[in-house]
């Protein structure tokens, strides 16, 4: 309503989600399986498989966040009828996978790590290193070697942070590639094209499975 448009809303809203989905999902995520101790070892307790009880909780932390986000963000686009925007499309799908990556990734910690403050906190250091050191190990990395041809090293620093990869898919829908180098022109030509989106998405469901397969195997390997 006061920007005008709906481009600037979601680059905006871009910010935040990049910010706030991956530190609320695994903070949230590792406070419940702690403080759910006792009703897991009940769950336990009954002839239910832990493969079951593994997949119930993924499931009840994450989609309810994942839909939270899709409604709030959405529904304003929808409401004031900017439905038809790629780049909304982009934003929900790299903010639901977002939440699904690091509510795995907290149970994956919480599973690990029996104390909680000390689960709590490798948590936000996680949290802390992909949204904010990650790009600056990225950016110095760029200082130090701007002399060479970075552009396919990037996309794959790019590829192995599941929130530079949201960013990423995101702000090539808008023409700022061009702000960005020959980086960012290589990068929208690789993932601005059919195979460069599928291989993001693929590599966002990766991210999804890894953690969610290893947090099932310490899952059926803790003794609670």
């Amino acid at each position: 309503m006061f920007g005008g448009s709906g481009t600037k809303a979601i680059v905006s809203l871009l910010n935040l989600s990049l910010i706030l989905i991956p530190i609320v999902s695994i903070i949230f995520g590792s406070i419940y399986i702690y403080n759910s101790r006792e009703f897991i070892e009940l769950l336990l307790s009954q002839p239910i498989k832990r493969t079951q009880v593994f997949l119930g909780l993924y499931l009840g932390l994450s989609i309810p966040l994942a839909f939270s986000f899709f409604i709030g963000v959405g529904l304003p686009f929808i409401i004031n009828g900017n439905t038809e925007s790629i780049a909304l499309t982009s934003l929900l799908l790299s903010g639901m996978f977002n939440t699904f990556i690091f509510t795995g990734l907290s149970i994956v910690i919480a599973l690990k790590f029996d104390d909680k403050s000390l689960g709590v906190g490798y948590s936000i250091l996680i949290w802390f290193f992909l949204a904010i050191i990650y790009d600056g190990i990225v950016m110095m990395l760029i200082w130090q070697f701007s002399d060479y041809p970075l552009e396919v090293p990037l996309i794959a620093l790019s590829v192995l942070n599941p929130i530079d990869l949201g960013r990423v898919m995101v702000m090539l829908k808008f023409d700022v590639a061009a702000l960005m180098g020959y980086t960012g022109a290589a990068m929208e030509k690789f993932f601005g094209e059919t195979f460069g989106i599928l291989i993001s998405l693929s590599m966002m469901i990766v991210w999804i499975i890894l953690p969610f397969l290893l947090g099932l195997k310490l899952f059926k390997k803790k003794n609670f």
